[in-house]
């Protein structure tokens, strides 16, 4: 299969790349740089150069493509703002790619996050928020999924705040970053809320069998590690870096506090179960240890 993929050389992209490679599929990476489509290049796959606000460059990766897999976001948590500018440019580059697939029956993956269900780990079954700082995230993947009933093989594939290699990644890989900058391992509250897991190369597998096998308008959870408590893993950080561990107000957090203080574990039962995916890589506690002073 031809594969135009967005988002190709982050840290979770590159795992897809290799992993659709692998596989025996043929990868375009979308890249805005030349160090990107250097990147792209050395793993193997051809390179479109162009940004994901380039709508006419995304427009002709996916009508060139067998499928398409979606992954590129801004990553700019810097301020409310911020966030917003990164939402709105992803819902738009989502559309475009959706609708250059309408009529094909070619698939499309995106990505999303594992929802929030007070009291329970959440499940494939439950729906993405519709309020919050990423709700108009949720916004732009139901209606990609919603283009199933156009002729787009549409799933997404939601996963953890937590996507991990070699200790880096997600949001343990944010309290790593604040920790070395403010010499504390800090966690909001008392810590106990749970954050899911998984480990970028497991994902890919996951992001494969999706383009390969999910039905249309269906959602995966890529999730290894239903909840290690932030306490936890805040401890490893601490201990790996030599510094203290404690709690934190929210408000040290910016932007993210109120959804790095939830308690958000999540499930994958039905994803082991129907697509046969079964993660192998370490767990995120384990591949924390990899963390250098």
């Amino acid at each position: 299969m031809r594969v135009f993929i967005t988002g190709g050389t982050g840290l979770i992209g590159s795992a897809v790349v290799t992993e659709l490679l692998s596989a025996g599929h043929s990868v375009t990476a979308l890249a805005r740089s030349d160090a990107s489509a250097a990147q792209a290049k050395a793993a193997g796959a051809e390179v479109l150069r162009g940004r994901l606000a380039d709508l006419a460059v995304l427009r002709a990766g996916a009508e060139r493509a067998d499928g398409v897999i979606h992954l590129a976001f801004s990553n700019d948590f810097s301020s409310p703002e911020a966030l917003a500018r990164g939402v709105a440019e992803e819902a738009a580059a989502l559309a475009t790619l959706g609708d250059a697939l309408v009529g094909t029956d070619r698939p499309l993956v995106t990505v999303a996050g594992t929802p929030y269900q007070p009291g329970r780990a959440s499940t494939e079954d439950d729906a993405l928020p519709t309020q919050g700082p990423v709700a108009g995230r949720s916004r732009s993947v139901t209606h990609a999924l919603e283009l199933a009933s156009r002729g787009v093989r549409s799933s997404a594939v939601r996963l953890p705040r937590t996507v991990h290699n070699q200790g880096r990644g997600g949001f343990a890989g944010l309290l790593t970053d604040i920790a070395r900058r403010t010499g504390v391992a800090g966690y909001p509250g008392d810590g106990a809320q749970r954050w899911p897991a998984v480990h970028a190369r497991d994902a890919a597998v996951l992001f494969r069998l999706a383009l390969e096998q999910a039905p249309a308008g269906s959602s995966w959870h890529a999730v290894a590690d239903e909840g290690d408590t932030v306490r936890d893993i805040a401890a490893v950080i601490g201990r790996r870096l030599g510094l203290p561990v404690e709690s934190v107000p929210q408000e040290n957090f910016g932007t993210l506090g109120p959804i790095f203080a939830t308690d958000q574990p999540a499930s994958s039962a039905r994803t082991r179960a129907t697509l046969g995916w079964q993660p192998t890589h370490p767990s995120l506690l384990a591949d924390l240890e990899n963390l250098e002073p």
